[in-house]
C-alpha cells in the first residue's frame, strides 16, 4: 500500500509536471509563433524596401534621362532662337540694300527723264532754230514727280552725274 500510494503520488506528481511541461510548450510554441511572424514581418518589410530601392533607382535614372532630354531641348530652342536672329540680321540688310537699290533706280529713271527731256528740248530747238522754248525741268521734279508714283524715298544718295554730249 505504501508502495502504492508512493506510485500515485509520482504519478500525480508525473502528471503536474506533465501538464506544466505542456504550458511550457504551448508558451514556448506561442513565442516561437510570435518571433517567426516579426521574422515573416522583417523579411517582407525588406523585401518591400528592396522593391521601393528598385523602384527608386529605377526613377532616379528615369529623371536622368529626362533632364539630359530637357537640356537637349533647350540646347536645340538656343540653337534655333540664334539661328533666327541671325536670319533677321540677315533679312534687316538685305532689306536696306533692297530700300537702296530702289533709290538708285528711282534717282536713274528721274535722271533718264531729264535727259529725254533734254534730247526733246534739244531736238525742239534744232527742228524750230529758235522759234519756241520749252522749259527744261530739274532732277528734282522728276525725282519728286517719280516718287509720287512709288514708295516714298528717304532721299536719293548722290551719284555721279551722266550726261548725253550731241556731237
Amino acid at each position: 500500500e505504501v508502495q502504492v500510494d508512493e506510485l500515485q503520488r509520482l504519478l500525480a506528481g508525473m502528471e503536474k509536471e506533465h501538464r506544466s511541461l505542456l504550458l511550457k510548450m504551448k508558451e514556448g510554441e506561442a513565442e516561437l509563433a510570435r518571433l517567426r511572424s516579426a521574422e515573416g514581418d522583417k523579411l517582407a518589410e525588406q523585401d518591400r524596401s528592396a522593391q521601393l530601392e528598385k523602384e527608386v533607382a529605377t526613377l532616379r535614372e528615369k529623371i536622368h534621362h529626362l533632364d539630359d532630354m530637357l537640356k537637349s531641348q533647350q540646347r536645340k530652342v538656343r540653337q534655333m532662337i540664334e539661328q533666327l536672329q541671325n536670319s533677321k540680321t540677315v533679312i534687316q540688310a538685305k532689306d536696306a540694300v533692297i530700300q537702296e537699290l530702289k533709290e538708285r533706280v528711282a534717282y536713274l529713271e528721274a535722271e533718264n527723264l531729264e535727259m529725254h527731256d533734254r534730247i526733246e528740248h534739244l531736238i525742239e530747238k534744232q527742228v524750230s532754230r529758235g522759234g519756241h522754248s520749252s522749259r527744261v525741268r530739274s532732277k528734282s521734279e522728276y525725282v519728286s514727280r517719280y516718287v509720287g508714283r512709288t514708295k516714298r524715298l528717304t532721299g536719293p544718295k548722290p551719284l555721279p552725274l551722266i550726261r548725253v554730249v550731241e556731237t
